[in-house]
């Protein structure tokens, strides 16, 4: 049997998704055996080699038309210019349960609009920062001036939530300057939009200069309020749909995140509108959604060292996000927003909104220089005007309810899409004519539809002529598959000689004898068959899976070292995953190898090569493993001494299937010696030596002697010296006393 007749399906509807190639003949005669439904759905070919008519099968294909095909831009110049940036721009694709490939192409085009939103944290910590940026604005626009030459910029700030406990409530007077002890500045805002995107950089510095900080209560700020509104009040803000769209984002704390606002009895989850007043001011305290990809923003956090681990999560989180590291007083946010735009035009990843569950995409990608990436949607390292293709393979796995579908593909941040519209052909166009109570299913007893007869309630039969009672014991002996097997190998009621299979909590059994199901077949970590759905005991492999359970990708990519060889050249790729084999070789893609011969020890090839010596020269085997080639591509420099001490020069260059050697420089091995030179070198070094060593005891000898000298100089101005008391002084003359007198 082939892969049609054997999943046992009654309906031509079930027949057309069992695989692409099966096909389900509508006509009154009968097929195969008694003219069961089992055998109208076959091969195509073996349907009309049957003798079904032409008109009456049912085999739609799976088709593709390209509606709207412009081909991109070079250069976007001139006002009003229709930019082109990917192609095609509409397709509509018949999909039957099979699988259609397309191609997707995308150009970063030259001297795109740019739009440049600048959203400033103004609390009291970014007193400094606000300072700064007075100055910067001609320089920002300058710099931004050499991508682009239409360039918008505009400007709104945010604090925190307007409510208790993120703002100052008490004293009264707080709530108008909560910096009312330390110092003057305006009251506590959620959001506020001050300038409009505007081509004069006048405007920008004018406006910033008339701002003022606030402050709030807690640490963390209400910095993703703000972003949803710049995001969703285009108007304001004035975001033009053919531009690149850059929000930057400036802070030095954390923001508020979702629950956050129960602290303050927020509930309410936010709604993604637009909601700013008269005076532009938003005060609405709700949580953030993602609107990033649905109004093509490319948001970048700059942020000060302490917050940025912080803030490199959320860009996990929100598509087209990149983060920098601010200067305390955001001195460098210039060149942040340089290499985070230059950042953003080096790559393309393409993202898929509205895709239906039953359809399944993969994507192979061409990158720079035709190299083709299985499994992913991304290409990085490109440059203004480098144009990059996906291959995209749609596959259905399911038939939805909806029998036509659209969703969207486009590259993130860009406003240029895909749109793709998709009719499910899963139903057949025989179901239409069904007649219900048909005189051909034994008078009324079934609905006539594609050919055969959908019993009703307790009949069975090619043409519902059975009746469950008119039950016969005999009838049991055509359900036993084989001699001594239990009826319908117990998993079914066997009913007018037909098995009636069991419904299964499991997933659905049939067969002629119940002998398939869909829930019996390989399992990997608990998963049926893994990525892909289970036939009759056997696993049918989705697109890029194989395998007994499909738990093993054909993706190589995951395989690829950081040199572009396949598990570094020393293994192979299996299932994803490098399997080494060279021994001592161990990493995810087999980098490492302690045991093995780096790229600068291969020196046998240079010695039987270029010198006729060596090993490989004795045995004869130089031819066999060296090869004399060069590989410019990741090309190492090295470089020996050999036994005469000479210098050997060479580059080499490891692939996937030998090793690469050729020299490159050859330099003439070094004389020995001059003795007459090396004893005068030496005599003069032991001279110059001594000299230096007389020099230096001099130094601390005099330096000593002065050091005495001066402490002589400080005993000797202390002394002072009285002739009084002087016991060795005798006076000239003598008194005596009379002791008589």
């Amino acid at each position: 049997s082939n892969v049609c007749t054997s999943r046992g399906v009654t309906t031509c509807q079930q027949c057309l998704t069992v695989d692409p190639s099966c096909a389900w003949c509508s006509q009154e005669q009968t097929f195969g055996m008694g003219g069961s439904g089992v055998f109208r759905c076959d091969l195509k070919q073996n349907l009309l080699d049957g003798g079904c008519s032409d008109e009456a099968l049912e085999s739609p294909a799976s088709t593709l038309a390209v509606l709207e095909d412009k081909a991109l831009s070079d250069k976007a110049s001139g006002a009003g210019e229709t930019v082109t940036q990917i192609q095609p721009q509409k397709i509509r694709m018949v999909l039957r349960p099979d699988s259609m490939r397309f191609t997707v192409s995308v150009k970063q085009v030259e001297d795109y609009p740019v739009d440049l939103y600048y959203l400033m944290d103004l609390s009291f910590s970014m007193k400094d920062d606000l300072a700064r940026l007075r100055t910067l604005g001609n320089e920002l626009a300058e710099t931004m001036g050499k991508t682009t030459s239409n360039l918008r910029m505009g400007f709104g700030a945010f604090v925190d939530k307007t409510v208790s406990p993120y703002m100052y409530m008490a004293p009264p007077e707080a709530i108008d300057n909560p910096c009312h002890i330390h110092d003057d500045c305006q009251a506590q805002f959620g959001f506020k939009h001050v300038l409009s995107l505007t081509g004069k950089v006048a405007r920008f510095t004018e406006e910033v200069k008339k701002q003022q900080v606030s402050r709030n209560r807690d640490a963390p700020e209400g910095g993703f309020d703000a972003i949803m509104q710049a995001v969703v009040c285009k108007d304001k803000i004035g975001w033009r749909p053919d531009a690149s769209h850059l929000l930057v984002f400036t802070t030095d704390a954390k923001t508020h995140i979702a629950l956050d606002g129960r602290f303050a009895g927020i509930v309410q989850p936010n709604d993604g509108q637009c909601h700013l007043d008269s005076d532009n001011v938003y005060n609405k305290s709700t949580l953030l959604t993602e609107k990033m990809s649905e109004n093509n923003i490319n948001l970048i956090f700059a942020v000060t060292d302490y917050v940025v681990p912080h803030y490199k999560e959320y860009s996990q989180l929100i598509p087209g996000t990149t983060v920098g590291k601010l200067s305390g007083d955001s001195g460098n946010v210039i060149e942040l927003i340089e290499a985070a735009y230059a950042k953003i035009r080096s790559r393309v990843e393409l993202e898929l909104l509205g895709v239906p569950e039953e359809l399944n995409l993969s994507f192979n990608a061409t990158c720079l220089n035709g190299e083709v990436i299985p499994g992913l949607k991304s290409c990085s390292g490109l440059k203004i005007g480098d144009t990059v293709s996906f291959n995209v393979e749609a596959q259905l796995r399911g038939c939805p309810q909806e029998k036509t579908q659209t969703f969207t593909i486009k590259p993130l941040g860009f406003k240029d899409s895909l749109e793709v519209t998709v009719d499910f052909a899963c139903a057949c166009d025989c179901e239409a004519n069904a007649e219900a109570d048909s005189p051909s299913c034994s008078n009324g007893n079934g609905t006539y539809e594609c050919g055969v007869c959908q019993c009703h309630a307790g009949r069975l039969g090619p043409h519902c002529e059975c009746s469950l009672e008119d039950y016969s014991p005999s009838d049991d002996a055509k359900c036993v598959p084989k001699p001594g097997s239990p009826v319908c190998n117990g998993r079914g009621d066997c009913l007018c000689g037909q098995c009636s299979c069991h419904d299964s909590d499991f997933g659905q059994v049939w067969g002629k004898h119940c002998e398939c199901d869909d829930f019996n077949c390989l399992r990997f970590k608990g998963a049926l068959c893994s990525h892909g759905k289970c036939s009759c005991g056997f696993c049918q492999c989705d697109a890029g899976w194989v395998g007994d359970n499909c738990n093993c990708t054909t993706r190589i990519d995951t395989c690829m070292s950081s040199i572009g060889l396949l598990c570094s050249g020393r293994g192979s790729c299996e299932c994803g995953v490098c399997q080494c084999t060279q021994p001592g070789a161990y990493g995810a893609t087999c980098e490492k190898c302690p045991t093995c011969p780096d790229s600068c020890t291969i020196k046998e090839c240079v010695e039987c090569q270029h010198f006729k010596r060596g090993q490989y020269t004795k045995d004869k085997s130089c031819s066999r493993i060296c090869r004399d080639e060069f590989l410019s591509k990741n090309a190492v420099n090295c470089s020996y001494k050999d036994e005469n001490d000479c210098v050997e020069h060479f580059q080499y260059y490891e692939d996937e299937s030998g090793k690469s050697i050729l020299f490159v420089i050859e330099e003439p091995c070094p004389q020995g010696p001059d003795t007459l030179v090396v004893l005068s070198a030496v005599a003069g070094a032991i001279l110059l030596l001594g000299l230096v060593a007389l020099l230096i005891w001099k130094l601390l000898i005099t330096i000593h002697d002065r050091r005495e000298y001066d402490r002589f100089e400080k005993e000797r101005a202390k002394a002072r010296w009285n002739t009084a008391n002087n016991p060795l002084y005798k006076g000239a003359t003598s008194t005596f006393t009379n002791v008589a007198y």
